[in-house]
């Protein structure tokens, strides 16, 4: 059913991806490497520029559009968590970064000429409590001297500018401790290995993230973004767009998966008849493929909120999980399907297994969604 929506912006992603087959990402996953070429070809392409106004050289596309985008890269075997950063971090500088910053960043971005890809908001202490986070921001003259920690830094080593999350009034000095946290726009090119020391975290999933210590690190005021003490409504501001495009991917997971699963089924000859027709392999297929499609329509019902500019944070979480539940589920039928084969590299479904597990926990766990849910939709106490 999906397939018929935006067929022409589907067909001209696939053009680009599709030239990355299995074996590329395989190569790529052994390497431990990050996709350069395929993060280029996307970049050249102008699709990682999609949510960038046409105005600075983006394409001006919509939340639903580039959800599209995303998804459809996933349904193609590869792995958007190496560039989907572009898509959303710039994000903060479209909606609340000044005239100056949107000149001079947006269209060098659009052109491929800069990454900004990585965002520094958690820390190892305090988790998704981002108002406790320890990372400080003083103000000395027309600069401010940053000092503290992050973790899961994702694709730092291959960003030019990264968004960076810090305390600039006291928590105890605050009314509302949502407050005094304020946003900067920090230049990688001159910061690593003076005053930003990057420890890379090996993980399970082929997944450039790191651990960053900050010290004395000097950021010119302009390159605050916003008011001061706002930044953490700005950051919000920007997660449920994330929240939505990662769902989009792992719909697009959920897609690969039951395509693999039923094709390996029609064609797996066992006891002379197509293991497919065994209800016990065709049901649980088809269960994951419904539960893909149901998630799919949460995602365009998230997104066209988004789009009309609509409050959309239950929605945003709501298709996550939905999301990341379906393509978790169809990645264990895919995997059960093929048996002994499953695991074998070369099918290549062990690698997208692993890589769609990312999402029970990443960006948001699903049991936070649930307490989100619980909480501020059904009116629940809160839960933590």
């Amino acid at each position: 059913m999906n397939q018929q929506n935006f067929p022409e912006l589907r067909e001209g992603v696939r053009q680009v991806v599709t030239a990355f087959d299995s074996r590329y990402w395989q190569e790529v996953d052994e390497a431990r490497a990050f996709p350069e070429k395929f993060v280029t070809a996307l970049t050249e392409a102008g699709w990682l520029a999609g949510l960038i106004p046409e105005a600075y050289g983006g394409s001006g596309l919509s939340l639903t559009e580039a959800s599209v985008v995303m998804e459809e890269i996933n349904r193609a075997g590869g792995n958007s968590g190496a560039c989907h950063g572009q898509m959303y971090v710039m994000g903060c500088i479209v909606r609340h970064g000044s005239d100056k910053q949107k000149q001079d960043l947006l269209p060098r971005i659009a052109r491929g000429e800069i990454r900004m890809q990585s965002m520094a908001v958690t820390e190892p202490s305090t988790g998704s409590d981002t108002t406790k986070l320890k990372t400080t921001a003083v103000r000395k003259g027309d600069r401010y001297v940053i000092n503290g920690q992050k973790v899961w830094t994702s694709r730092l080593q291959h960003s030019d500018y990264m968004l960076l999350l810090a305390r600039t009034t006291p928590l105890a000095e605050v009314k509302k401790k949502s407050e005094g946290l304020s946003v900067f726009l920090v230049d990688l090119r001159e910061a690593v290995g003076k005053s930003i020391t990057v420890r890379p975290i090996r993980n399970m999933v082929n997944h450039e993230t790191n651990e960053i210590f900050i010290d004395n690190l000097e950021v010119p005021v302009e390159n605050r973004i916003g008011e001061e003490g706002k930044g953490l409504k700005y950051i919000l501001d920007g997660l449920n767009a994330e929240r939505i495009l990662i769902a989009a991917e792992c719909i697009g997971d959920g897609y690969w998966f039951t395509d693999k699963a039923s094709a390996y089924a029609k064609e797996r000859m066992v006891f002379d008849r197509p293991i497919g027709q065994n209800q016990g392999i065709q049901f649980p297929i088809a269960r994951a493929f419904v539960n893909v499609e149901a998630a799919s329509l949460m995602r365009y019902r998230a997104c066209e909120m988004f789009d009309a500019g609509i409050n959309c944070g239950a929605e945003a979480n709501m298709s996550k999980l939905l999301a990341a539940d379906a393509s978790w589920e169809a990645a264990n039928v895919c995997l059960q399907t093929h048996g002994g084969f499953g695991f074998a590299a070369e099918y290549d479904i062990e690698r997208k297994f692993r890589e769609t597990r990312l999402y029970q926990v990443a960006p948001i766990s699903t049991n936070m969604i649930l307490s989100y849910v619980g909480e501020h939709v059904l009116g629940m106490p809160r839960s933590y």
